[in-house]
């Protein structure tokens, strides 16, 4: 028995004694916690005060610490300190060496918030040294983990270091965009600090800008924050800026005092890092004095270690502590989970949208080859339509036979003005519309498209009333061209929904500023109108009002759309009003010039006449290129019957000999043939021949395909199919000698 209490004797003996070591060694990790935030904390103090090595001192201690109790998250926290110290008294490679042992510790335990601190500092480094694509890349990434970890108060440090970066390579523009951005971070979370030296980089950027007074403002007011809140090195650098924009300005005086203030606040600066050395300290004996401190501090906390506290029933704390950790590491466990889940869910998002995007431009490249061919094999047998009718019509046809002639005309010019609107939208939708300011009278303008839909009108028994505000001036600067194919379609459509009734058109100023006018646009009709349901619809492609009036009343539901685009690329707006069976108005707004010394052009009844019996045609010889035989056969008789002499071939390499063989004076070169095309046929005939006058007689008529004509070596483009009084003036520049100035190649 007295065996069996022995036993149980040395157990609760054993088992109190590890009781107390556990209570020991929480009570030493809280005191040397402690000790921790304390050298921390004095190690701002120092390095806020500019006592550089006292804060590499405290941090340095404060490291031994973290490492005795393996505190890893203030152990990265620590080496980025101590780098930061070490660059600010200026030993880049130590820096480098602390930060790298930072990032390290960081990646491990996924600290990204202090890793992102971490490559901040980095960047500097870098950026001091004259690295700058490195430190922008470590910028980029600090950021990024910044934006990740939702501390937007960090990013205004990054974005203003990356403003010196540009301003350094002198790249403005983008310096002025993330000191805008900086700014607005700073005030946001009043970093005063940030927000003077970003107004004063500012001032570097408007001075390199030429902008004097913004410069100054900019620089002042920097100045007076860094004054306000004591900030030296702010003051200190914008009393240089100040001085330099005053030079600049000529004003010797300012620049002169400014100067002055820097060089006395420069010497009281290193008078003070100069006191803040400990006595008989250099930069090269430092490290030997801070061993020796370390030296005593590993003797203090060998010392805590040994020490015994006194006994405390602490099992139960200690069981919540661990239970505490256990749950917080599982928590960790989980949230790691979820981020590499999160962080492997982008990725694939990231790649679903590259592959998009790489769908979206093969789809518009589609659709661009698409159209190319669809519109040129359209094109070719219209040319052969619309040709063969109007010969057909100049021949003197049966009356029976006038009307199915009409009727042909008119189908293959709604064909053709189908495939115009196509490839209007088409040219709309991807940005490649441009403006074309000129003078121009816009009442005028209107009396024009209104007397030229006259006759429509009239078909339909439909008046059109003319109303044009009082003292509204009438000469502009604009786009006259696209005004006039806006009004064409509204009017037009106005037209053909309205008949037995009345239109009104009407222009008037809605507000004015110097000599920019806003102005509104009526087209009003009391014709079928529109439901509801369907005006909203109505400024899309391919849409009217119904199937039915598509078949009633034609038209492609092609030109409101085209209208709103054309509006949009001119800045202004549309919207409509409509009751069914009461009429419709739609109103457009238009921002254009007035100006104001523009003289009014003179109305003059212009007389047609035919320059071409100007020209002594009798030894003119012409060169038709085609391989479609209806088409060269048109081209021919067109030709003829304005007395030009003409050999045909049906193919590019029979062109390049003809032209060798023969002195012509134009050449009429179709684009898609058989063996070599019409651009290599040309290319050829200009190695050897660059003053023969060459056009390209072709269906093709995509903006982006017109260049390829161009850097072949043609003169113009005539479009099939071709109105003849165009064909007419294009010819008639080419045989009289007149410089050919292309649209296309403008």
């Amino acid at each position: 028995m007295s065996r069996f209490k022995y036993y149980i004797f040395v157990f609760l003996a054993c088992f109190c004694s590890l009781i107390f070591a556990q209570q020991d060694s929480v009570e030493d990790t809280d005191v040397l916690t402690l000790q921790l935030q304390n050298h921390l904390a004095q190690a701002k103090l120092d390095n806020d005060r500019g006592k550089y090595y006292d804060a590499q001192d405290n941090l340095d201690k404060a490291l031994l610490i973290a490492q005795k109790i393996d505190d890893k998250i203030n152990q990265g926290k620590i080496h980025t300190k101590i780098a930061k110290v070490q660059f600010l008294v200026n030993k880049p490679d130590l820096a480098n060496g602390s930060l790298h042992n930072a990032i390290q510790i960081q990646r491990k335990i996924d600290d990204y918030a202090n890793l992102a601190i971490t490559y901040n500092i980095k960047g500097v480094i870098h950026s001091n040294l004259e690295e700058y694509e490195y430190a922008l890349q470590y910028f980029n990434s600090a950021k990024n983990l910044f934006e990740q970890e939702d501390l937007e108060s960090y990013i205004s440090d990054v974005t203003l270091n990356e403003a010196k970066i540009f301003i350094a390579q002198k790249r403005y523009e983008e310096a002025k965009s993330q000191l805008v951005k900086t700014i607005i971070l700073a005030k946001k979370h009043s970093q005063k600090d940030r927000l003077s030296s970003a107004l004063i980089e500012s001032a570097k950027v408007s001075d390199a800008l030429n902008q004097p007074r913004i410069a100054q403002s900019q620089a002042e007011e920097g100045l007076a924050i860094a004054k306000k809140n004591d900030i030296l090195e702010n003051i200190n650098e914008a009393y240089v800026v100040l001085s330099d924009i005053h030079k600049k300005n000529g004003d010797y005086k300012s620049s002169y005092n400014y100067i002055t203030k820097h060089i006395q606040l420069s010497d009281s600066i290193l008078n003070i890092k100069r006191d803040n050395l400990p006595p008989g300290m250099s930069g090269q004996n430092i490290d030997k004095y801070k061993d020796a401190e370390n030296a005593q501090l590993q003797a203090q906390i060998d010392e805590v270690t040994r020490e015994s506290a006194f006994t405390r029933i602490t099992t139960i704390l200690s069981i919540a502590l661990i239970t505490i950790l256990s749950l917080l590491t599982l928590s960790l466990y989980k949230n790691n989970n979820i981020r590499l889940n999160t962080n492997t869910m982008l990725h694939k998002k990231n790649d679903e949208l590259i592959v998009a995007k790489e769908k979206a431009e093969l789809a518009s490249k589609t659709k661009a080859n698409f159209l190319s061919t669809v519109t040129h094999e359209l094109r070719t047998p219209l040319y052969a339509v619309t040709g063969l009718t109007n010969m057909l019509l100049d021949e003197e046809p049966k009356e029976h036979q006038v009307p199915h002639l009409k009727s042909l005309k008119f189908s293959g010019d709604y064909l053709l003005t189908f495939i115009n609107d196509i490839l209007q939208i088409n040219k709309i939708e991807a940005n490649k519309v441009e403006l074309d300011p000129e003078n121009f009278n816009l009442k005028h303008k209107l009396e024009n498209v209104i007397s030229a839909l006259s006759n429509s009108a009239n078909d339909q028994n439909t008046k059109i009333h003319f109303e044009y505000e009082k003292g509204l001036p009438e000469t502009y600067i604009g786009d006259q061209l696209k005004i006039s194919q806006i009004l064409i379609n509204l009017l037009g459509n106005a037209i053909k929904f309205t008949k037995d009734g009345d239109i009104w058109v009407k222009a008037y100023k809605v507000d004015a500023k110097d000599n920019m006018y806003n102005l509104r646009f009526e087209i009003e009709d009391n014709g079928i109108g529109i439901t509801k349901e369907k005006q909203g619809q109505m400024f899309d492609s391919f849409s009217q009002g119904s199937v039915q009036i598509n078949r009633k009343y034609g038209g492609t539901g092609l030109g409101l759309s085209i209208v709103k685009g054309l509006i949009q690329i001119l800045k202004g707006k549309i919207y409509l009003k409509s009751e069914l069976g009461k009429g419709t108005t739609f109103f457009f707004e238009l921002p254009l010039e007035y100006d104001k010394d523009a003289e009014k052009p003179k109305i003059e009844e212009v007389k047609k006449v035919n320059k071409m019996d100007s020209l002594d045609l009798s030894n003119v010889k012409i060169l038709i290129v085609e391989d479609n035989k209806i088409n060269q056969m048109i081209t021919k008789k067109i030709l003829n019957k304005m007395n030009l002499y003409c050999d045909v071939v049906d193919n590019g390499e029979a062109a390049v000999e003809k032209v060798k063989e023969v002195e012509y004076d134009v050449v009429l070169m179709d684009i898609h043939m058989p063996g070599i095309s019409g651009l290599e046929a040309t290319k050829i005939i200009r190695t050897f021949d660059k003053e023969l006058t060459i056009f390209a007689l072709t269906a093709v008529t995509l903006e982006d395909k017109m260049h390829e004509f161009g850097e072949a070596g043609f003169d113009d483009i005539i479009s099939k199919p071709f109105k003849q009084d165009d064909f007419e003036t294009k010819l008639h520049a080419a045989l009289s000698g007149e410089k050919i100035v292309s649209s296309y190649f403008s």
